[in-house]
């Protein structure tokens, strides 16, 4: 693969990067607007009647998720948003000026794609069990008439905004892996580019080497003749 052709596959990995994660950051904050702070993901809770006389049956929370999920999960987002942009900009400087990382840069790449690979991983499931176990509760396990889709148009009467949770989610996991399949190819990249260097490297060690070798026995030829030797 040529330089130019590698670089473009990176750039466009980049940008396809930087989209997902801003498709995912963007529903997650309304998500936490809509819900007061309140953290979705990981809620427990069970439908029961309102009175003993009123069959008409109420959701009741009883432990809301950790913040520290909500948290974790939106700061991957924003990390991966603001990355991916930074390398995308930096690679296509690279491919307009024809330049190419150093050794150590293109080690530096490979590490910050694995970090963001890992922790996107994280956050993507996350988001999906968190999320799962949500629609669990507020379709009791699967038993309600209405799917979890469908629960988003009924006020649950908790006091904030929950018309809109099952797009949001849903439009933030898909975001999150999408994210994730795109630090995944760009970490095959990073690890092809980091051994493509070393290969180059060692290469270049081993010319070098060889035209010392080569520099060093010409220089010895002349001391190596015998003086008598022009002598008739």
């Amino acid at each position: 693969m040529s330089l130019d052709n590698f670089l473009f596959g990176q750039c466009i990995l980049y940008f396809l990067c930087f989209l997902f994660s801003f498709i995912a950051v963007v529903p997650l904050s309304e998500n936490g607007d809509d819900f007061h702070g309140k953290c979705l993901l990981f809620t427990r809770g069970m439908w029961q009647n309102a009175n003993m006389t009123v069959a008409k049956q109420r959701f009741i929370v009883e432990e809301w998720g950790p913040q520290s999920s909500c948290r974790f999960v939106t700061v991957v987002g924003i990390a991966s948003l603001v990355l991916s942009a930074v390398q995308a900009w930096r690679i296509f400087f690279h491919l307009c000026k024809g330049h190419d990382d150093s050794y150590f840069g293109a080690f530096v790449n490979l590490l910050a794609s694995l970090f963001l690979l890992f922790t996107g991983f994280v956050a993507s499931t996350i988001t999906s069990v968190g999320f799962n176990l949500w629609c669990d509760s507020v379709t009791d396990g699967g038993t309600m008439p209405s799917s979890c889709e469908d629960i988003q148009d009924t006020d649950l009467e908790l006091g904030l905004d929950n018309s809109s949770f099952y797009d949001q989610l849903a439009i933030a996991q898909f975001g999150l892996w999408s994210a994730w399949l795109s630090w995944l190819g760009l970490t095959t990249l990073a690890f092809l580019k980091v051994y493509r260097n070393y290969r180059q490297q060692d290469l270049l060690d081993s010319l070098v080497h060889e035209k010392e070798l080569l520099l060093g026995h010409a220089s010895q030829r002349p001391s190596d003749e015998d003086p008598r030797s022009g002598i008739i």
